[in-house]
Order: C-alpha cells, then structure tokens, then sequence
C-alpha cells in the first residue's frame, strides 16, 4: 500500500517525536527543570505569554518545585505536577517543551535527554560546562530536530539588533577592537542566602556526575563560582558578551586565547573574583574585564572603529564619530546614533523560541553557535585554573 507523503506527514517526520503538531492557536505546555532564581525569572514572563501553559516542575529541592514558593512567586489558576526527579518530567506526553535552569553542570545531560524524550528545550547559558560536551551535544540536538534555543537573549533584543544594523550598515567604519566588561558586586551579598530546609534537598542528585562531597550552602547558593559547577565570570557574565560578538562579526573560534586572574577578596570562591581575559580572531582582538567586588556600570562592551565608536549595554547603544573633538578630551562628542532599550530582551528571547517551537525554524540562539562561545570561554578558564 503506497502512502502519499503530505506536507503534515512530512512535517511529523522530521519532527517525528512531537505527540501532536502545533498550530497557531494551541497552547505550548511547559515543563520546567531546575527551578532556582533565573529559571523562575523567565517562568514569570512564559506564564503570562498567550499560549503558553506550565503544567509541571522538576528541583531537587522540594520547596522550590511549588512556583508559587520563594522571592519570585507564580501564580497560576490550575494544577501543575511536581516532580523530583526530571526524569519523570521527561517521560510525560502532556509536556510539549521544556525549561532548563539547573546548574551549569547539568545543562548537557538534561539538553540530551530532554531533546531524546522528542521535547524542544529552552536553555540557560553557558550551554556546556567543559570543552569535552559541545560535540556530542551539538549531534544529539541536530539529529533529534527538536527546537533548542540557549538562553543568550541579546540575539532578539532590540537595542542589540540596532547595534547589529549600524555595524553592518558600515557606521562604524573598520573595526579591529571590542573591549567586553561586567561588574557585579558580590560582597554586598556575602553570607546572604535563602532560608531552606535541607531535608527536603536531594543532595546527591544535585551533585549528580560532580565528585561526591557533604552539602555546603556556600556551594549550593554560590555554585557559579565552583568549578564543579560553573565557570565564573567568564562563562555567566563574557559568554553573553562573546556570543554577541560571534553573531556580529561572525566568529566561530579564536586562534589565541589569554587570561589572568585571582581570587583578591572573595576568597571562599573557587573561580577568580578578578580577572581579564583576550581573544585573538582573525582581524579582531576581544578583551574582557571583570570583577565582583564592584558593580558601577554593569556590563557592555565598546567596539572601537576608524569612522565611529559604539557603545552599548542592555540600556542603549550609543555611536559616537571619530574626528570630531581632541581625542584626550573626558568628554564624549555628540551622539550620531542613540536607542534606548524598549524591553528586556529575555520576553523577545522567549517569544522567539515559542514561535520556532510552532514554525520548527531555527531559533535566534542555536546549540552550535552556543557551544562555540561557551569553548572560548573555557579555553580562558582552562587558563586561569593553571
């Protein structure tokens, strides 16, 4: 018996692991897996976007499985399955996508599993935590061709967008110079922690493939800057930055990598509080500052090029002409172009992961693209940690 091949068919076999087809109007239900501050963040904005339903959570920690528990509380008007295990999560067929907000630690095995379950995935940076994972990840997703978005939201923002126009429209003119920077002030926050109860925390399933060792709260609240677990300021803080300049200037991997750094204050961290890095690509030189002791001006890089400078942050972007005042002058000369940020870039992020969840094009932020910036940002960690 011949079966004719239709466009739904067709649409079903290469998205062979969707239990329905998606169209405009039907509701996209959410699972969401790791449920800590950043998770929650975008789980507020998904809860109120048209379309879009979370019907179940995964954390190893009991408390945190309730969206309506903790500083950011979720309201919702129906039921939603907690789970422990996010195993158990994955194997419900009322779960079309999924949310990933675990440690940095947990990002590749919870990718692979879910995008193998035949769920698209929304994940948060860096999408691996070493060199080693970015290959076979970047294979499990592709083959899979389930929707995988990483969550380095300057791609849909609209004041990055504008930066990524007048590069491209030659307003800066030659361009050899991007100076990257994030201030984050950790002290004020030192000892400051959520209040728990760690006989609900599954301690050795938080672990998971990280060695053993007796629960620490430092390392549990802090885990960004444990190497078991995250990567420091270059892998939460630069890789956005990174990943930006990859997609502007259409980077993949830089052929010389440099770094230095120490642990000045923040000494109970493992991850240096203080460090500067740089990144050789082939006619451009990238140069990252950082520390977490201070935190005026936040973070942006500034490209420097022959007709005009460009300055931006998640705030604004800024160009200024080259040419026009002494060049040792405090001041700025007047702006050429200037664009205040309208929204915070992670709603368009979302929305943009949703709507390729419903098209099955590819979204603003792949997994290769993002494995390539999360590999320049532990090249320089390889360093530091020498």
């Amino acid at each position: 018996m011949r079966c004719k091949m239709t466009r739904r068919l067709l649409f079903a076999s290469t998205a062979a692991s969707y239990s329905r087809i998606l169209g405009a109007n039907d509701t996209i239900r959410l699972g969401a897996i790791g449920l800590g501050g950043r998770c929650r963040y975008l789980l507020q904005s998904l809860n109120v976007m048209p379309n879009a339903r979370i019907i179940a959570t995964a954390d190893v920690y009991g408390p945190a499985r309730n969206l309506a528990w903790g500083d950011r509380p979720i309201v919702v008007s129906h039921a939603v399955t907690q789970y422990g295990d996010y195993r158990r999560l994955l194997e419900s067929k009322d779960v079309d996508a999924v949310v990933i907000g675990a440690p940095d630690h947990w990002h590749v095995a919870m990718t692979r599993a879910a995008v193998a379950a035949g769920k698209d995935v929304y994940c948060e940076k860096p999408i691996t935590h070493s060199r080693d994972d970015g290959a076979a990840l970047v294979t499990s997703v592709e083959s899979s061709k389930q929707v995988v978005q990483v969550g380095y939201q300057q791609r849909s923002s609209d004041v990055f967008l504008a930066g990524k126009r007048a590069l491209d429209g030659g307003l800066l003119g030659k361009v050899t110079m991007a100076q990257a920077y994030w201030y984050q002030n950790y002290l004020a926050r030192r000892g400051v922690y959520k209040p728990m109860d760690t006989a609900q925390l599954d301690w050795k399933a938080w672990l998971g493939a990280a060695p053993g060792r007796e629960f620490e709260l430092l390392r549990y609240a802090r885990w960004r800057w444990f190497w078991d677990y995250g990567g420091g300021s270059l892998t939460d803080l630069y890789s956005h930055w990174g990943d930006t300049l990859h997609w502007y200037f259409g980077l993949h991997k830089p052929t010389k990598v440099f770094a230095q750094g120490d642990r000045v204050e923040l000494t109970e961290f493992e991850c240096p509080d203080t460090c500067n890095a740089s990144w050789l690509y082939p006619g451009l030189q990238v140069t990252y500052s950082s520390t977490i002791i201070a935190s005026l001006e936040g973070g942006g890089f500034t490209l420097r090029g022959s007709k005009a400078m460009m300055k931006i942050t998640r705030d604004a972007v800024t160009i200024y002409p080259e040419g026009v005042i002494r060049q040792e002058n405090s001041a700025y000369p007047d702006p050429i172009f200037h664009e205040k940020s309208q929204r915070d870039g992670t709603i368009d992020h979302l929305e943009n992961w949703l709507s390729c969840v419903r098209s099955r094009k590819e979204p603003n932020a792949p997994v290769r693209a993002a494995v390539e910036i999360a590999d320049a940002a532990h090249g320089a960690n390889v360093i530091l940690r020498s």
